[in-house]
C-alpha cells in the first residue's frame, strides 16, 4: 500500500468563538438594524422623530426600492 506524504493534522483551523464575546455585538448589530428600519420606513410619517424634510428626501428612493409606501 502506498502511503501518503502529507500528515493529518490533528489541530483545527477554525475555533468557535464563544457566546460572551458575540452577544454584545449581535445586541449591536440588531439595534443599528431596528434603527435603520425605522428611518427607512417610518421616519417622516405618523411618528416622526426629526423635523422637516431632510430624512425623507435622504431616504426617499430607498423606501420605494425596500416598497415602503411614502405617499
Amino acid at each position: 500500500m502506498a502511503q501518503s506524504a502529507v500528515s493529518p493534522k490533528t489541530d483545527s483551523l477554525i475555533t468557535p468563538v464563544p457566546l460572551k464575546t458575540l452577544a454584545p455585538w449581535a445586541l449591536f448589530g440588531g439595534i443599528l438594524m431596528l434603527v435603520l428600519l425605522y428611518f427607512v420606513g417610518a421616519e417622516q410619517g405618523a411618528v416622526s422623530v426629526v423635523s422637516g424634510e431632510g430624512v425623507h428626501e435622504w431616504l426617499h428612493d430607498g423606501r420605494h426600492l425596500l416598497g415602503f409606501p411614502c405617499h
